[in-house]
């Protein structure tokens, strides 16, 4: 694996690694953290029926939109123009450019379950589907966390766990779709509950993707 933030070695006279600046990591990690905000923001907005809540989340993610747009027009203008010579830093910035357009997607998909709960979805969903959700929303976070520890930490031994928690997601999709078709909810009310499930699983399998490509093992988008 080969790890995108590298530290310098600690309590030894050599010399840091050449790396991406701090400036750069500062940012790429204000990003994970906002996606992660996001996402048991919009959750716990949804069912808490707290519409102003969940329309900071979706003012937030043009924040973030904005940051990853910037970080990569960064990370691009480097690659261009940088030291062609140092290897290890582009090596840093097509990793970095490789994971920001699957953080983004969890940013947006975040953003989308923010928007029902501004519409006050939450209160129409039948009490097993809220606690599907709620469970939903916090395997989301979890695997969230996961993949933070993939990508700015460098712990390969984190994916196992992340494709684990993934097939948690699938299987809670897969009990949604049952209470779905049972009738408890109005159709309207029901396919936007459908969509909503839909989010929270492409949040797990962008998180398995982000793992997958940090450590070179591919991974379908």
């Amino acid at each position: 694996m080969y790890r995108l933030f590298r530290a310098a070695t600690p309590d030894t006279d050599e010399a840091p690694p050449v790396g991406l600046s701090d400036e750069i990591r500062l940012q790429t990690v204000r990003i994970f953290a906002l996606v992660g905000e996001a996402i048991a923001t919009a959750t716990h907005a949804l069912l808490a029926n707290d519409r102003e809540l969940a329309k900071r989340v979706v003012e937030q993610d043009v924040v973030i939109d904005d940051l990853v747009n910037e970080l990569v027009t960064t990370a691009e203008t480097l690659l261009l123009e940088g030291d062609q010579d140092n290897v290890d830093t582009r090596r840093e910035l097509l990793t970095l450019l490789r994971v920001l357009p699957e953080v983004e997607r969890n940013g947006d998909l975040a953003e989308h379950v923010a928007r029902r709960a501004a519409r006050g979805l939450g209160n129409e969903m039948s009490p097993r589907a809220r606690g599907l959700i709620e469970r939903m929303g916090e395997v989301a976070s979890t695997i969230w966390r996961e993949a933070t520890d993939v990508i700015i930490d460098g712990k390969p031994e984190a994916v196992g766990a992340i494709e684990d928690i993934d097939d948690e997601l699938d299987d809670l999709h897969v009990s949604l779709t049952a209470e779905l078709t049972s009738g408890s909810m109005s159709v309207p009310v029901a396919v936007d509950v459908a969509l909503m499930a839909r989010f929270y699983e492409r949040f797990g399998d962008h998180c398995v993707n982000l793992a997958r490509r940090q450590v070179g093992r591919g991974g379908a988008d």
